[in-house]
């Protein structure tokens, strides 16, 4: 199975996060990202397995706004 890779701005619009919260969880090693030419993009199974976490956290910081 091939990894499935989505832009920063797409992850942004599928979890509700800002972009650059999206590259702070990147930076952070919190989601999985590679960098194709000029753009990063993160791993869509990593996105997913980050958003389930922050929900089944206590911390309600975690979600999106």
């Amino acid at each position: 199975m091939t990894e499935e890779w989505i832009s920063v701005s797409d992850a942004a619009e599928l979890s509700g996060y800002h972009p650059e919260h999206i590259r702070r969880l990147i930076r952070e090693e919190k989601l999985i990202a590679r960098k194709f030419g000029p753009l990063w993009q993160v791993s869509y199974s990593s996105l997913r397995d980050y958003l389930t976490l922050a929900e089944q956290s206590d911390d309600r910081r975690r979600g999106p706004k």
